[in-house]
């Protein structure tokens, strides 16, 4: 769970960073989306790493559900009869709804690729116009779909939250102290993330990428 978690956010990040280059200006945009398409090359032919990225990420996210679905299982065995009488768990908002904003932000992917990779919901959708792609998708008539990114990329933030925190201590950070440091890094990484990926739309909705 831990270790496809990280695989998984190093893509965000790195998926983040390329978004941010909407802000160099149409040429350089599409220069990078074009440039994505050809890495490997002649070594690999066409597309071949990018699909071998779609790859690997799809086996991380089927591996991250069934690990997830594993632990939610092996918890129920391990109580198999309810508490008579529970108190209240003080835990955070993303812990609590960790599965339904994983099944969000599982839709929200879906979404997002049939939007802006293959263009089939894009206004454009035209692969060879990335960045007339992004600021066709968030254009101010297409608020709800600003609307639906932001609410998806919370979602992402609170999971990411919870996430980062619970793989630090999977990976062995046991004490109070680092704890407080767990906490705090995972709430930095969490809001600089959401701020990059929602930084793009409303730049486009506001009119200052256009």
């Amino acid at each position: 769970m831990a270790v496809t978690g990280i695989l998984l956010a190093l893509f965000l990040i790195a998926h983040m960073l390329g978004n941010l280059k909407v802000f160099t200006g149409e040429t350089s945009f599409d220069h990078y989306a074009h440039w994505l398409r050809d890495i490997g090359k002649p070594l690999l032919p066409g597309v071949w790493f990018l699909w071998i990225l779609r790859t690997v990420l799809v086996v991380a996210v089927v591996a991250h559900i069934v690990a997830a679905t594993v632990l939610a299982r092996r918890a129920r065995a391990a109580r198999p009869v309810k508490y008579a009488h529970r108190k209240k768990v003080n835990g955070s908002y993303a812990a609590r709804t960790m599965r339904w904003g994983g099944v969000i932000i599982l839709l929200f992917v879906i979404y997002h690729l049939l939007d802006l990779t293959t263009g089939t919901l894009n206004p454009v959708g035209d692969a060879s116009k990335p960045y007339g792609n992004v600021v066709a998708d968030f254009a101010p008539e297409r608020w709800y779909v600003t609307l639906f990114y932001t609410l998806a990329i919370l979602a992402v933030g609170f999971h990411l939250r919870h996430g980062a925190f619970s793989a630090f201590r999977s990976l062995g950070q046991q004490t109070p102290r680092g704890e407080r440091r767990a906490r705090t890094a995972a709430l930095i990484f969490a809001v600089l993330l959401c701020a990059g990926y929602l930084v793009v739309p409303f730049a486009v909705l506001t009119g200052l990428v256009s």
